[in-house]
C-alpha cells in the first residue's frame, strides 16, 4: 500500500473549505463565454474578508487563516468543482455603442451554494487577461478593489441592492494606472451578473436564438413567476424596469452617484454592479459628478434617473426580436416614470419624518432640496441631524445641530418654518418621528475620505501595511443606522482636503 504524501497540489486543495457548486450560467451555449483559468497573482495576502458575505456560501472566519483559502481567492489554486470562464457582452459606454466588450478582468468561477439554498455567483475581479480585456492588463489595483469591496457592502447595509464583496487579496506584483499602483483580486458575489449589455449583443450580432436561451434562462431563474406572462418577454422587461426604478430612487436618496451608469454596468436583477468611481455626495450639488473622466456630465446625480431610462430603452431595443411589438415594449418601459416617482417620494417623506401625505409636500420637497443646493449643505449629515430638530423650538439656538450646515441661516430658519408647520398638520411627536427618520437616514456612509484614509494604510503610504482601517470602517459601515458613539469622527464633516480627491474610470 502506498502511504506516500498527496503531492503539493492536492494537499493544498484539501486544505479548501468545500464548496457545493451550481454552475447555471455556465451551462449555456459556449457562445456565452470563453472558458479559461485565472492568470496566478504573485505572493498574494490578505487585505480584508466581509464575515457576512462569507456566511451567504458557508465559509467562517477561521477559513481565512488558511493559506489555501487566500491562493484560491487570488486566482493561484484552482478550487475543486469549479469552472472558471469570462463572460462576453457588448454596451452603450458614455451613449457610444461598443460591440464587444465582456469581462476584460474577472473570472467567474461559478456559481456557490450557500446553506439556505441560494446561489451566489463567485468573481474573482483583477484576474489576468481574457480574450475580452481589449487593450486592458486584466489587472484591479488595491485601490479600487478596497473601494468596490468597501461600497459593496456599505450598499447592503444600507438596504440597497447590490452586488456583494467577499475579500480582497493584494500582491506587491505592480500594475500602471495613472502611476505604478500595487495589484490586488477582489472576490465579488451576486446572483447574476447578467448585465443590459449582455442583452445588446446578442442583439446587434443578429443571433436571436442565444438572445432567447438567454431570456429563457433569466426568466427561468431569476424570474419564473413571469413564465406564466401572457407575454414573458414584455413581462421581464417591466419587471426590470421596475426594479431598475426602485433602485435608483435608492441611488438618490442616500446621494449615491454611480459615475459610470454605461448599459454594461447595469444589472438585469436591478442590483447595483461594477463600482469604480462611484461616490457618496458631501455638500450637496445636483450636479454633481463624481467621474473626472465624465468631462460632459452624462453621469451626473441629477441625471441618474433619466440615464436609467435611456440604458432601459437599450434594453428594450435588444429584446425587440423577442417581444416582437414595438408599441407593447415602449409600455413596458413606461412604468419605470411612475416607479420611480413614486419610490423617490415616498423615501423623501420617510426621511423629513412625514408620516402622511398631504397637499403641498411635493413643494416642501423641492423647497428643501433647493435649500440644500445653494448652501452646498452636507447630505448625509442634513438628514440625519434633522431628527433633532422639535416641533415647538421657540429659539434658533435649538436648531443648531442641523442650521449650522447652512451658510444662509436666514433662509434655513424659513424653511424650518414650513417645515414645522407641515409636522404640527400631522401631530407630529418629536421622539417617534426621530426614531422613524433615524431608521432611513444613515449617520455613516462610505465618504471617498474615509475611504481614501483606509487605502493610504494599506498601501503603507506613511508607514507599514495597516489593513486595520479597512477592517473598522467595515464594522462601521455594517450598521450605518446605528449611533455607534464609539466611531463618531466617522460620521463628522470631510476635511478640507477630501474636496481635492479625484476620481476617473481606472478607479
Amino acid at each position: 500500500m502506498n502511504h506516500s504524501a498527496p503531492p503539493p497540489l492536492a494537499a493544498r486543495q484539501a486544505e479548501l473549505p468545500a464548496l457545493r457548486w451550481d454552475h447555471g450560467y455556465g451551462r449555456l451555449a459556449p457562445g456565452f463565454y470563453t472558458r479559461l483559468a485565472p492568470t496566478p497573482l504573485p505572493d498574494p495576502y490578505l487585505v480584508a474578508y466581509s464575515p457576512a458575505a462569507a456566511a451567504l456560501i458557508g465559509l467562517n472566519p477561521p477559513d481565512f487563516d488558511r493559506p489555501a483559502l487566500v491562493e484560491a481567492l487570488a486566482g493561484n489554486l484552482d478550487w475543486p468543482g469549479a469552472e472558471p470562464l469570462a463572460a462576453v457582452y457588448s454596451g452603450h459606454q458614455f451613449g457610444v455603442y461598443v460591440p464587444q466588450l465582456g469581462d476584460g478582468r474577472a473570472i467567474l468561477l461559478g456559481g456557490a451554494v450557500g446553506p439556505d439554498g441560494r446561489v451566489w455567483e463567485f468573481q474573482l475581479k483583477g484576474s489576468g487577461k481574457t480574450p475580452y480585456s481589449r487593450m486592458g492588463d486584466g489587472r484591479a489595483v488595491l485601490r479600487s478593489s478596497i473601494r468596490e469591496f468597501l461600497c459593496s457592502e456599505a450598499m447592503h447595509a444600507l438596504g440597497i441592492p447590490t452586488t456583494r464583496a467577499l475579500a480582497v487579496i493584494g500582491s506587491d506584483y505592480p500594475v500602471f494606472r495613472e502611476n505604478v499602483e500595487s495589484a490586488a483580486v477582489v472576490t465579488r458575489m451576486a446572483p447574476s451578473f447578467v448585465r443590459f449589455g449582455s442583452f445588446e449583443f446578442f442583439y446587434w450580432q443578429q443571433r436571436h436564438d442565444e438572445l432567447r436561451q438567454l431570456a429563457d434562462y433569466v426568466i427561468a431563474t431569476f424570474y419564473p413567476e413571469l413564465r406564466e406572462a401572457p407575454h414573458p418577454y414584455l413581462a421581464l422587461l417591466e419587471e426590470v424596469a421596475r426594479r431598475t426604478a426602485r433602485l435608483i430612487a435608492q441611488w438618490q436618496a442616500v446621494g449615491f452617484c454611480h459615475g459610470v451608469m454605461n448599459t454594461d454596468n447595469m444589472s438585469i436583477l436591478g442590483l447595483t454592479i461594477d463600482y469604480g468611481p462611484f461616490g457618496f455626495i458631501d455638500g450637496f450639488d445636483a450636479g454633481h459628478v463624481c467621474n473626472h473622466s465624465d468631462e460632459q456630465g452624462r453621469y451626473a446625480y441629477h441625471r441618474q434617473p433619466q440615464i436609467a431610462h435611456w440604458n432601459l430603452y437599450c434594453l428594450g431595443q435588444a429584446l425587440l426580436p423577442l417581444t416582437e411589438d414595438v408599441e407593447a415594449t415602449q409600455a413596458a418601459l413606461a412604468v419605470f416614470k411612475d416607479e420611480f416617482a413614486q419610490a423617490l417620494d415616498e423615501r423623501l417623506h420617510a426621511k423629513l419624518g412625514l408620516a402622511t401625505v398631504q397637499a403641498g409636500d411635493d413643494a416642501l420637497i423641492e423647497q428643501t432640496i433647493e435649500l440644500l443646493h445653494a448652501n452646498r449643505a452636507d447630505w448625509t449629515l442634513f438628514w440625519r441631524k434633522l431628527a433633532q430638530l422639535r416641533v415647538d423650538a421657540t429659539d434658533s439656538a435649538e436648531d443648531a445641530p442641523v442650521r449650522d450646515l447652512f451658510a444662509d441661516r436666514a433662509a434655513f430658519d424659513a424653511w424650518a418654518a414650513a417645515y414645522r408647520a407641515r409636522l404640527r398638520r400631522e401631530a407630529s411627536v418629536d421622539a417617534e418621528r426621530a426614531a422613524r427618520m433615524n431608521r432611513v437616514n444613515p449617520k455613516y456612509v462610505l465618504r471617498n475620505y474615509l475611504a481614501e484614509i483606509a487605502i493610504r494604510k494599506a498601501r503603507g503610504d506613511d508607514g507599514p501595511r495597516d489593513f486595520g482601517e479597512v477592517a473598522r470602517l467595515l464594522a462601521v459601515l455594517r450598521r450605518p443606522y446605528d449611533e455607534q458613539p464609539e466611531f463618531e469622527p466617522y460620521a463628522k464633516l470631510p476635511p478640507d482636503w477630501a474636496a481635492g480627491l479625484a476620481l476617473s474610470c481606472s478607479s
